[in-house]
């Protein structure tokens, strides 16, 4: 949660208040949590609060600490 609150930051976070926005993961979760369209590995990244399918080339979104794993809500990454 962010210290300004309600946070009116959007995605361009305040400098003071963006580790709040980091989702923080389990590293057991991770290691069990695969793409569901590769069944591949998936890397964290912190600062996006996404789980990256580099095979797949999709991002999918962490909100509220929740991985959100469905393709539909993934999005494209280069």
């Amino acid at each position: 949660m962010c210290i300004r609150s309600p946070c009116t930051a959007g995605a361009n976070f305040h400098p003071s208040c963006l580790y709040n926005h980091m989702a923080v993961i389990d590293p057991k979760l991770l290691e069990i949590l695969v793409c569901p369209l590769t069944k591949g590995a998936l890397r964290y990244d912190a600062a996006a609060s996404e789980l990256i399918s580099d095979k797949a080339g999709l991002a999918y979104p962490i909100r509220d600490g929740i991985p959100v794993m469905l393709v539909e809500e993934a999005r494209k990454v280069e």
